[in-house]
């Protein structure tokens, strides 16, 4: 079993993001900016923010943080989306979800201009990428896409099996996975909490994404051996060992699944970090002017 270190690969890809932007730096041109709005005080959102402002950092970008009381107004929500869309400083912007529930997430997300669309939100971008067009493509998705092409996990006629179906993971890894590319040529099944027998699909995948949401989820009777298993799901759920009296849990039973894997993603270490720098890379292309 070998260890899919996100961490890892995150800190190398940092590194090379760093490098581009001394190098626009040192030819004088604009350094990529990143704004990301916060609304209320959840906690997973909080550190999930925080961890973006400090890559941002490491890597030279310019980086805003706007915090909103979760009190704030659909309306006024959306005129801050606006005034961010309309600012030529800012190469692009996230708006952290969830939302409260007296904000339309969808109209939110709509609202921002495509070319700013950092997260690969927008109907725009999902559409783009689903026919193959140069697209900003959701962070998580193309952080797993990255960590398969750097271990040199051949996805090529493999069959994989994506357990959730959201827009943000489940549904954009499947594509991705399916399409012609260089990581991809996979056949996908999509599982989710309405599959019957579960178990006997996931027996059958050579490689296993797990984004359900439901700790623990993914047993050791449900992977073949040599599986390579990707671990979505982070968790929070309460602990008694640990200072802030909460941790971390993946999807995956890692201690029962991690000896039938040929390779297996931690967490936390494994896809969380590819996140953020995915983002980052979006940034750096959003900057660039190459997509629109």
């Amino acid at each position: 079993m070998q260890l899919i270190d996100g961490k890892k690969v995150a800190a190398e890809i940092k590194t090379e993001i760093a490098a581009q932007v001394t190098e626009l730096k040192n030819s004088g041109k604009k350094i990529p900016h990143l704004a990301a709005v916060l609304v209320g005080n959840d906690g997973g959102s909080e550190t999930y923010v925080a961890h973006k402002v400090k890559a941002c950092q490491e890597v030279g970008f310019k980086s805003t943080l706007l915090r909103y009381p979760d009190t704030i107004s659909e309306t006024e929500l959306l005129k801050t989306v606006e005034q961010l869309n309309n600012d030529s400083d800012i190469d692009g912007f996230i708006v952290q979800l969830p939302l409260p529930k007296h904000i339309s997430e969808h109209k939110v997300l709509e609202a921002i201009n495509p070319a700013k669309d950092v997260d690969g939100f927008h109907p725009v971008n999902v559409g783009r990428m689903i026919t193959g067009l140069p697209a900003f493509v959701s962070a998580t998705p193309a952080g797993i896409v990255e960590l398969l092409q750097r271990y040199q996990i051949e996805t090529a006629s493999k069959h994989v099996v994506v357990v959730g179906r959201s827009n943000i993971v489940g549904r954009p890894i499947s594509i991705l996975l399916s399409q012609k590319a260089k990581t991809g040529d996979a056949t996908v099944t999509v599982c989710h909490s309405r599959t019957k027998n579960i178990e006997e699909i996931t027996k059958q995948a050579d490689i296993i994404i797990a984004a359900l949401g439901i700790p623990e989820f993914l047993k050791a009777n449900m992977v073949k051996e040599g599986a390579v298993v990707i671990d979505v799901g982070t968790t929070r759920v309460a602990s008694d060992q640990t200072k802030s009296g909460w941790k971390l849990k993946g999807d995956v039973a890692f201690d029962e699944v991690a000896p039938k894997c040929s390779f297996i993603t931690p967490v936390p270490g494994g896809v969380g970090p590819m996140t953020i720098v995915s983002l980052l890379k979006n940034t750096l292309l959003a900057n660039s002017k190459l997509i629109y």
